[in-house]
């Protein structure tokens, strides 16, 4: 089987647009996390999220001109990061095109906003057939009923990717399970190269009031960069965000023919279910405990490969104790002597997106020899017993990381990336 390099990535997030910034803004702890400035959220219990700023959306318009019209902003988000990967990794149009390249992206659910569906609930069917008419006609759908593969069809089209073009939706497992689909398409000589990674925004008014409903969010607004406690004793629940992260997989012969160096290379991957329930972590962790000892299996490691593990660490009181338990098992003795820290702490969770942004965190630290910390943690939990790489970040010389993603509806993606040797 082939060897695949990461040879360029691509993202926006709270914490910083493009590699670098990104980079700087892991390493700097800085929160990404305030008040919600994409919709009036004053009525609301929940009022700060983890926004994206100061993305320049002018040039993507000229290049995909429809997106002048959408509403659907996670499309926004994902032709950005791809448009950044695309460039970073230094693709000329002759190594995109054709069908030996491929587009592997995790996304969120489809947009639904109020006002299109206010007012008609005299009669559900001609209510629905009838939305659905003024939605349709006259191509208005494009800017309201958004399909889901939509970013992953326009980078395809843009480019001419006629390989694999594959949308991956596991609610938080996304982005980790997009990442590794595209790395057995690339290992296994399905693709050449593949773009993939992940793009969400949760940020409306529905996906901000159906995580509250469901007790996820921390009731804390004030201050909004404290609200996210991964791994504390007073942690209260999550803090929803918005991004993106593409990266570039390719084969290592490939990229040497076109001379292009690796970032790190991708060793393996594993996905699993819990088969337990739609919103709560199976209680014993077995399922991320499998899903991580598979991902080893898959690179030809064991536990006591691993240097650092970027957490899913949500911030909610029962994923980061079962995580931890599960990290321990999965581990061995190795676990209480590498570091953990949780991106969400800075970024808040960016659901669909989030497995690819934390994938991409193992990078930068690979790459700058620094781990992430995890902020907010001040107060330990006994029941949080690793090491959390609490406040601020760390010098590291390691080689191996593995990133966690545990999802909704019991999902599970685990990746392992290691410094290249090129």
């Amino acid at each position: 089987m082939r060897r695949v390099w990461i040879t360029g990535a691509g993202v926006v997030s709270p914490i910083g647009n493009g590699f670098e910034a990104f980079a700087d803004g892991c390493l700097a702890g800085r929160s990404g996390v305030g008040p919600i400035t994409l919709f009036d959220a004053a009525t609301f219990r929940h009022r700060i999220a983890g926004e994206v700023r100061g993305l320049d959306a002018a040039p993507l318009v000229e290049r995909y001109p429809r997106l002048g019209r959408l509403r659907d902003r996670k499309v926004l988000l994902g032709l950005a990061a791809a448009e950044q990967a695309i460039g970073h990794a230094g693709l000329a149009p002759r190594d995109l095109a054709g069908d030996r390249s491929a587009v592997v992206l995790g996304a969120g659910l489809d947009v639904v906003l109020l006002e299109d569906i206010r007012g008609r609930t005299d009669d559900v069917e001609a209510s629905v057939s009838g939305k659905l008419r003024e939605l349709l006609g006259d191509d208005g759908g494009w800017e309201r009923l958004v399909p889901t593969d939509t970013a992953s069809r326009l980078v395809a089209a843009r480019h001419g990717l006629r390989g694999p073009c594959v949308t991956n939706v596991s609610a938080c497992a996304a982005g980790g399970q997009a990442l590794g689909h595209a790395f057995r398409l690339v290992r296994e000589g399905v693709a050449d190269v593949a773009l993939a990674g992940g793009a969400d925004s949760m940020v409306h008014p529905m996906g901000i009031g159906g995580f509250g409903l469901l007790g996820a969010l921390s009731p804390r607004n004030d201050p909004p960069d404290e609200a996210i406690r991964p791994f504390d004793a007073r942690r209260d629940g999550t803090v929803l965000g918005e991004g993106a992260a593409v990266l570039v997989l390719e084969d290592a012969e490939h990229a040497r023919a076109r001379g292009a160096r690796p970032l790190a290379e991708f060793l393996g991957c594993a996905s699993t279910l819990d088969a337990h329930a739609v919103t709560d972590p199976e209680p014993s962790g077995a399922g991320a405990v499998l899903a991580m000892r598979r991902a080893l299996r898959d690179a030809g490691l064991d536990g006591q490969a691993i240097d650092y593990v970027s957490a899913h660490g949500t911030g909610t009181p029962k994923n980061d104790a079962v995580e931890t338990a599960a990290i321990r098992e999965a581990l061995g003795s190795r676990a209480a002597r590498i570091p953990v820290s949780s991106l969400k702490s800075m970024t808040g969770h960016l659901v669909a997106a989030s497995g690819a942004v934390e994938a991409l965190s193992c990078v930068v630290a690979l790459v700058r020899r620094a781990v992430p910390p995890t902020i907010n943690l001040t107060r330990p939990d006994p029941a949080c017993d690793l090491d959390y790489v609490p406040g601020r970040a760390r010098p590291w010389d390691g080689t191996i990381a593995l990133s966690n993603s545990f999802g909704f509806g019991g999902q599970n993606a685990v990746v392992v990336i290691g410094r290249s040797t090129g």
